[in-house]
């Protein structure tokens, strides 16, 4: 019997195949894998560091490219952070506004993975059509915000601008074209038995490592835990609207496969009746401590935009405290945590 020479090689880090982060321990026995030891890696782009030196606006931008295919949402967790702590209201149609954009945006992340996930196993057709669909969104982030992929939108105390007129439309073009996207999707995948060879049954996480693990989002849910932020530990109104949270029953990538195409439905019937509810009103808190008015004001109160343009471009007065938000991310449960001074009777 051949005596076996086990080689060690390293596979990665390296981009695009792994972009960036994993690492990949293979030994070798001549061109057969007799085993592979995976690194997740880390990337840090010091982004706290970073933070330390600039006042709680300028800190925005940065949260954007925490996650290039989820920037609204980064904002959002950011935000929500900072409103809690200083205790300031976000006007009814900014935070409609702001579940819409979160739900697309959970729409643009999710479309990525089905691309790239169907890509790996062989299905291109899928790849080229839910990149199709995603620059719809895109279209929507560059009109609304400039940018099409590090959108910035979402301002303490609520929205940058008001929505572009037309945003209503594009919205509801893209609530009825999408579910008919899904189906195709899934008559392409579903019931392809190359799909389910490779997934059903493969890569079982069961909930009690899933915990251990730490894993939060989809996968979490895909594992059988029964846990979304949106209805378990509500923000931005979330509470108001009707959707439905998956669970997966045998814990492999099939029943994360499922997961996420069920969220993106769900996330259109959340995007739909967030649309119906929109109301006309002021999109930015009014109070001229933490909130620049529009340019209108400007020239109309002088002391006033005299006082907003110090208070937003300096920071706020704050007495040392620790806090931390969480959000329901594309991902994962998203935790933003602020060491701050905080000051009293700030909205007075």
């Amino acid at each position: 019997m051949a005596s076996k020479e086990i080689m060690t090689v390293n596979m990665g880090p390296q981009h695009p195949s792994t972009h960036g982060v994993l690492r990949l321990v293979i030994e070798l026995d001549g061109e057969i894998v007799e085993k592979v030891t995976p690194h997740i890696g880390y990337l840090h782009r010091g982004v706290e560091k970073l933070s330390e030196h600039r006042t709680y606006h300028q800190t925005i931008p940065l949260t954007d490219r925490l996650d290039y295919l989820a920037p609204l949402s980064n904002n959002l967790g950011y935000v929500l952070a900072v409103e809690k702590l200083l205790g300031i209201e976000v006007p009814e149609r900014a935070q409609t506004i702001r579940v819409i954009l979160a739900e697309l945006t959970r729409l643009k992340s999710h479309l990525v993975w089905i691309a790239t996930h169907a890509l790996d196993i062989g299905a291109m057709t899928v790849f080229i059509y839910a990149f199709r669909e995603r620059e719809k969104v895109m279209d929507l982030y560059e009109k609304i915000s400039g940018a099409r992929m590090t959108a910035s939108y979402f301002r303490v105390g609520g929205l940058s601008r008001e929505v572009y007129e037309g945003f209503e439309k594009d919205v509801q073009e893209i609530v009825d074209t999408f579910p008919g996207h899904f189906d195709t999707y899934e008559g392409l995948l579903t019931k392809n038995t190359i799909w389910l060879q490779r997934t059903v049954g493969n890569g079982v996480i069961s909930a009690e490592d899933a915990i251990d693990y730490g894993i939060t989002g989809p996968a979490l849910r895909g594992s059988g835990v029964d846990w979304d932020l949106r209805r378990d530990n509500p923000y931005s109104g979330y509470e108001k609207y009707k959707f439905e949270v998956p669970v997966g029953q045998n814990c492999d990538t099939f029943d994360r496969y499922k997961v996420r195409l069920v969220e993106m439905r769900e996330a259109v019937k959340i995007v739909k009746q967030a649309l119906d509810s929109l109301k006309p009103g002021p999109i930015l808190l009014t109070h001229l401590r933490f909130a620049t008015p529009p340019r209108k004001t400007f020239i109309t109160l002088l002391r006033d935009s005299f006082i907003t343009s110090k208070s937003p471009a300096r920071g706020f007065p704050f007495l040392k405290v620790r806090y931390i938000n969480r959000l329901k991310h594309q991902k994962v449960s998203l935790d933003t945590t602020l060491s701050v001074t905080v000051a009293q009777n700030l909205t007075e």
